[in-house]
């Protein structure tokens, strides 16, 4: 696999939406893609999670970082998450 590389921007979003590098990088690694605007990708992977997040308890944090693959490496340009 490519080296990943997180934007500025990916990596603020990570903060406000309670994931990290670490789930980025395996969501790619191990999620499923599905193509998104532009020429990116969107990948999904669902991280057990069984902890609170805003006062409510999830069993399961989905990881969803859209990427946008170039020739040396895999650019992260933004990252969401999804509780459930």
């Amino acid at each position: 696999m490519k080296p990943v590389r997180l934007t500025r921007h990916a990596l603020e979003q990570c903060l406000e939406r309670g994931t990290n590098e670490d789930e980025v990088r395996l969501s790619i690694e191990k999620g499923t893609s599905e193509p998104v605007k532009m020429g990116r990708l969107l990948y999904r992977y669902n991280h057990p999670f069984g902890s609170e997040w805003q006062n409510q308890y999830y069993a399961i944090k989905q990881v969803a970082p859209v990427i946008r693959e170039e020739e040396t490496e895999i650019v992260v340009i933004t990252v969401y998450t999804f509780f459930f």
